[in-house]
């Protein structure tokens, strides 16, 4: 009989002692992968083109999510870069934004953007290759001068991104345990599945976006980089301002018909998009830890114009 308690009670020692460890075993793996734990990995992130648009909701997004952000931009639009970074510092803390004037298009610039992210703010996690422009002409109207410009900024700007941010990447070695992985992304568009009449360059320069992030996919998945593309549809931003502008002067339409036209016509849900609508799956999922396994993929994000 006194064998017998004296079994049960080492046996509930036993127990409240393997039971303390499981405790204290589980508290320090949620310290770990908290989003709000000291021990957190520090993500970093840049987006081209940030100071407006879908570029904005992107970094606006990436910030919520608890990434320190670099937001960019070209120099005419260093007012729009200063005070999105203001408004992100002050909502997220000081320190969770710098701001990098910087052309897309210049190799020594991209560089020094990375390199200036990389010393404020840590080791690069994500790169979001957003810059774009856009031009509504004729084929026979675009000058060879027109199809440069548009391919230095839509194709080349992203180039230069996807292969700066991916050498910075490979130097930094293997990702840190903890953080959402290394994702390089690109903005394509829906005409880079179905090009629209007036937009050849454009549609052209959005397509070989889409093929580079394939073959960036396939050379980056080694290293375990994911590399996507976006595709936004009829967006509420300046730039579909511009292409409903030209689109009326070609086709007779006054302004905001075109677009109001191509949104009910085209699309399923019936609406415009807005630029959260493209920022929100783009930071909150295409760059998080959920979407590790996805690649080489152009997600379309049109509200329906579109069926792949």
């Amino acid at each position: 009989m006194l064998l017998d308690r004296h079994s049960k009670l080492t046996q509930t020692r036993l127990y409240t002692h393997f039971r303390q460890s499981d405790i204290l075993a589980q508290s320090s793996r949620r310290a770990t992968s908290s989003p709000n734990s000291h021990e957190m990995v520090k993500r970093t992130a840049i987006v081209t083109g940030s100071s407006r648009g879908i570029g904005e909701a992107i970094i606006r997004r990436l910030a919520t999510e608890g990434y320190a952000v670099c937001v960019n931009d070209v120099s005419a639009n260093k007012a729009g870069i200063d005070k999105l970074v203001s408004e992100l510092n002050e909502k997220h803390g000081s320190g969770s934004a710098i701001g990098v004037v910087a052309d897309v298009t210049s190799s020594s610039e991209v560089q020094a953007m990375i390199k200036e992210s990389v010393d404020k703010l840590g080791p690069l996690t994500v790169m979001v290759a957003n810059a774009g422009i856009a031009q509504v002409a004729p084929a026979l109207d675009i000058s060879d001068e027109d199809v440069q410009r548009m391919f230095n900024v839509n194709f080349m700007g992203v180039w230069l991104c996807y292969t700066h941010a991916a050498r910075q990447m490979i130097a930094q070695g293997p990702v840190p345990e903890g953080s959402s992985g290394y994702k390089i992304l690109g903005a394509a568009s829906i005409v880079a599945f179905k090009p629209f009449p007036l937009l050849a360059h454009y549609s052209a320069s959005k397509w070989a976006v889409r093929g580079l992030t394939q073959v960036f996919a396939m050379e980056m998945a080694r290293h375990k980089i994911n590399v996507n593309a976006y595709a936004p549809g009829i967006v509420g931003t300046a730039m579909w301002d511009l292409i409903d502008e030209k689109l009326g002067e070609v086709e007779g339409r006054g302004k905001g018909e075109s677009l109001k036209r191509y949104s009910s016509d085209l699309t399923a849900l019936g609406r415009v998009s807005v630029p959260e609508d493209v920022g929100n799956p783009v930071g909150g999922f295409l760059c998080s830890k959920d979407a590790e396994f996805i690649t080489g993929q152009t997600i379309v994000i049109d509200g329906g114009i579109i069926f792949t």
